[in-house]
């Protein structure tokens, strides 16, 4: 595995007072699962973590959920949860789905390369025994973070997306959602949105690249999925999924597999199967 993009917990404990490694947790819920990231943050999270939302981390001006920000918006976010250009970031979650991958994609594509992923998240780091506090994070020291370029990810808005299906000359899409979601047999958790996919997609549920307890599968296990999937590895690809979150945990296999030409569709399913003109298909990708 490229320990450039994730971190045992046994690395991580032992570098754990690094004094340039800041810790993240970048949890998130879909609406219909009943859990409260934030909360369960307060209850119990890693010492010394800051609060990364996914909610908040974004251009709350628009109607869909958790856009991308501004790359000013991005800095002075970043400051306030005490990051800075020389910081070692490592993210990790407590959700079934690896929501800290959209974390690691956003510090990518505003030019942090130094951001890995806690292999197994939160779980593991409980199962290690590894230090823990609750209440509210301590208030940071404002760091001195600021955007630069793109490291290594990419994205794509619908205006591009639109014009690229419809001149049937859009790049391999892959999809994170859950199968039945992929071939509109079960209604979106997000209300108002239309079922099925986007043409010429193919599915890779976002679950499949994880083990049972959480950590991401080996590199042979995960070129074999996206294989299956249809997906060539050596040409570009598209992520996407119910809303821009688990489409960066796809993003992040690509990246362990050395694929870095990938452009995450940051709107998803949710500015997609809401516009109405925006070409839909069901059933099972050809």
């Amino acid at each position: 595995m490229r320990s450039d993009i994730i971190i045992s917990v046994d690395e991580l404990l032992n570098t754990f007072k690094s004094p340039n490694l800041k810790i993240l947790e970048a949890t998130f819920f879909l609406p219909n699962q009943g859990r409260n990231a934030a909360a369960e943050f307060t209850d119990k999270h890693i010492s010394g973590a800051q609060f990364f939302d996914i909610d908040s981390v974004a251009d709350t001006s628009v109607d869909l959920p958790h856009m991308l920000p501004s790359p000013e918006q991005f800095s002075v976010q970043m400051q306030e949860l005490g990051i800075n250009t020389e910081s070692d970031i490592i993210v990790y979650d407590r959700s079934p789905f690896l929501s800290s991958a959209r974390c690691w994609w956003m510090f990518r594509l505003f030019g942090h390369k130094k951001i890995r992923v806690l292999n197994g998240g939160f779980a593991a780091w409980i199962a290690a025994n590894g230090a823990v506090e609750t209440g509210n994070a301590a208030n940071a020291k404002k760091g001195n973070f600021i955007t630069s370029g793109a490291k290594g990810a990419g994205h794509i808005i619908f205006s591009e997306l639109f014009d690229e299906i419809n001149a049937k000359n859009a790049k391999q899409i892959i999809d994170a959602r859950p199968s039945p979601r992929f071939t509109g047999d079960t209604p979106e958790p997000r209300p108002g949105l239309a079922s099925g996919h986007m043409p010429g997609a193919c599915n890779l549920p976002i679950t499949q690249i994880l083990h049972n307890d959480g950590t991401l599968k080996s590199n042979a296990e995960l070129s074999k999925l996206f294989e299956d999937a249809g997906i060539d590895l050596s040409k570009p690809v598209i992520t996407t999924c119910g809303s821009g979150v688990t489409a960066a945990g796809l993003t992040l296999a690509l990246a362990m597999l050395g694929s870095e030409d990938v452009r995450l569709y940051d709107g998803s399913w949710a500015e997609w199967g809401s516009h109405p003109d925006a070409p839909i298909e069901k059933g099972h990708a050809n």
